[in-house]
């Protein structure tokens, strides 16, 4: 199924805004992955492209062992399934870190299992529409809301 092309520009800038998210928070991030043109998102991931193709896995800057995964998961409301899914594969690859980009929410059992695995993992979950890229003053930031805190912080990109 081919997606519209205003889902494409969602996704394409939804990806830009956690890969400036990432850098902004440490991790080793190219500034080809943030400065991507549509069409060369297009490209990479073509018109036929599913949400759980953009997962993206980053190190810190300053340790290679210190990994964060995102996870697009295809589904508007997230489930258990779904989250076991990702923690076994976090454990299988010993990344303890994730941030999930959904569509709309997590169920109140997904909800219920983020607090179990959370002695073992760190997830932020953050809703598609609540991420946003913002031109401030010819500056670009990223405006990050987290659902399962509640946090709203605003990182401003690296001026250097």
């Amino acid at each position: 199924m081919t997606l519209s092309d205003e889902e494409i520009n969602r996704l394409f800038r939804i990806r830009r805004t956690v890969m400036q998210m990432l850098k902004d928070r440490g991790y080793f991030v190219g500034d080809f992955e943030i400065d991507m043109t549509k069409e060369q998102f297009k490209d990479k991931y073509g018109e036929n492209m599913k949400r759980e193709d953009l997962v993206i896995n980053k190190a810190k800057r300053n340790d290679s062992s210190d990994q964060i995964y995102v996870f697009f998961p295809e589904e508007p409301k997230v489930g258990v399934k779904t989250m076991k899914t990702y923690s076994q594969r976090m454990k299988a690859e010993n990344v303890y870190k994730a941030i999930l980009v959904v569509q709309q929410s997590l169920t109140p059992f997904a909800k219920s299992s983020i607090n179990e695995i959370s002695s073992k993992f760190q997830l932020d979950v953050f809703q598609v529409k609540l991420i946003a890229l913002m031109i401030l003053k010819n500056k670009i930031v990223a405006v990050d809301f987290c659902l399962a805190s509640c946090i709203f912080v605003v990182l401003p990109k690296d001026s250097s």
